[in-house]
């Protein structure tokens, strides 16, 4: 059995980021997170025998095509790699196309009780922590630019130069940096105020348009989405790229400009308050000087949800963005947090694959919740702030680790 597996704190210099030394310097005085992990029972998983964990079966099976196309010696869990190996999971992915066939509720149950041991995720062993949701929109757009649709999507830039840091150092794995190189530096890219002043422009990169500003600015904001064009066609839009500037939740700007109160404050008050202040509107969305990049998804066009991080199409209701740093991607959780439903807070708690990440996503009990598409999803997503826990799955064949 594993014991509680601490993940080290430890930075070191990694080869050619001083800023994320200087990073490292100011987390280690008020002390990172770190993963601690305790070995439970599936009875102390709340819920456990009410899911109907089919759909988290499926998505599980998504990935387990994923860990197929990886070496085997492949180290999963962050630096440490307390998740073992891609070849400690690939016998439970095995397992889950018997399940499959079965089809039965309690087949996929007993699937993930034979194959999986639950453990306790904790932050220096602190169980609780934040569940937010996400969702995929759907906007109006045109492949070329008029009056109405003026606003573009654009593709990734050629020149924007994207830096692996746990390549340099395993402690920062599942980090990254971006920039565009200039006299043989790495440079930042333009932020979201250059590139929306014409930083880019006449470059080609316009992938479509569309004809509401603020919509585009949300569409960033979850990653991913749909396009209604003229002639009636739907196309799906995915993430292509980041320019490399951290995200900033402009929420937090409006509740310091007392726009929204605290008790009011969702995604759709957001919105409400960007459509209400059009001349207010740009400079507040500035703020956030993370700008996302996009491409067309064809092969998706009817898939269950758009593309997550780890490769495969998301689930609705069980993909979950988790931070890769401490979570590795594939594996099974059980979450248990509170949906806000219109009629009011429901439990949620439900098997979930880690599938995604994501820029605010950061900590190892941390989560966003893919919820889909439709008023619903953005109901979901855009007034979900639960705090929760979370048990990942880990095979029981895999061996202990240090």
């Amino acid at each position: 059995m594993i014991g509680r597996l601490p993940l080290s704190a430890r930075l070191v210099v990694a080869l050619a980021v001083l800023l994320a030394l200087a990073v490292a310097c100011t987390e280690r005085k008020k002390g990172p997170p770190a993963l601690e992990l305790e070995p439970v029972s599936f009875t102390a998983l709340p819920g456990w025998e009410d899911d109907d964990p089919r759909e988290a079966l499926q998505a599980f099976r998504a990935s387990c095509g994923q860990f197929a196309r990886q070496a085997p010696e492949t180290r999963l869990g962050g630096a440490g790699g307390f998740a073992g190996s891609v070849a400690d999971w690939l016998p439970a992915c095995v397992a889950a196309d018997a399940a499959a066939r079965v089809g039965t509720p309690e087949a996929a149950r007993a699937f993930f009780a034979a194959e999986f041991v639950p453990f306790r995720v904790t932050d220096r062993g602190d169980p609780e922590g934040l569940f937010t949701g996400y969702y995929e929109p759907l906007l109006s757009g045109s492949r070329t630019p008029d009056a109405r649709f003026r606003y573009p999507l654009l593709k990734r830039p050629a020149d924007l130069v994207t830096v692996d840091l746990g390549a340099f150092d395993p402690e920062l794995a599942g980090r990254r940096i971006a920039g565009r190189v200039e006299k043989g530096r790495l440079v930042p890219y333009p932020d979201r105020a250059k590139i929306e002043s014409g930083a880019l422009a006449g470059r080609d990169l316009e992938l479509l348009w569309v004809d509401d500003p603020i919509a585009r600015f949300f569409l960033e904001i979850q990653g991913s989405g749909q396009i209604r064009l003229t002639d009636g066609e739907t196309v799906r839009v995915g993430y292509a790229d980041q320019n490399g500037h951290p995200y900033r939740a402009i929420g937090k700007d409006l509740l310091e400009m007392e726009a929204i109160p605290k008790e009011r404050m969702s995604m759709q008050a957001i919105r409400e308050w960007l459509e209400a202040h059009p001349d207010q509107a740009p400079e507040v969305m500035a703020k956030n000087r993370s700008y996302v990049f996009f491409r067309e998804l064809p092969d998706l066009a009817h898939a269950s949800g758009p593309l997550g991080a780890q490769g495969v199409p998301l689930v609705p209701g069980r993909s979950l963005a988790v931070d890769r740093k401490f979570l590795p991607l594939g594996a099974p959780l059980w979450l248990d947090a509170t949906a806000p439903y219109p009629d009011g807070n429901r439990p949620l708690r439900r098997l979930v694959v880690a599938q995604d990440t994501g820029g605010a996503i950061r900590g190892p009990v941390r989560g966003d919740l893919f919820w889909g598409a439709g008023p619903l999803a953005e109901h979901l997503a855009g007034h979900m702030q639960s705090q929760g826990r979370l048990f990942i799955l880990l095979p029981r064949r895999l061996a202990p680790t240090s």
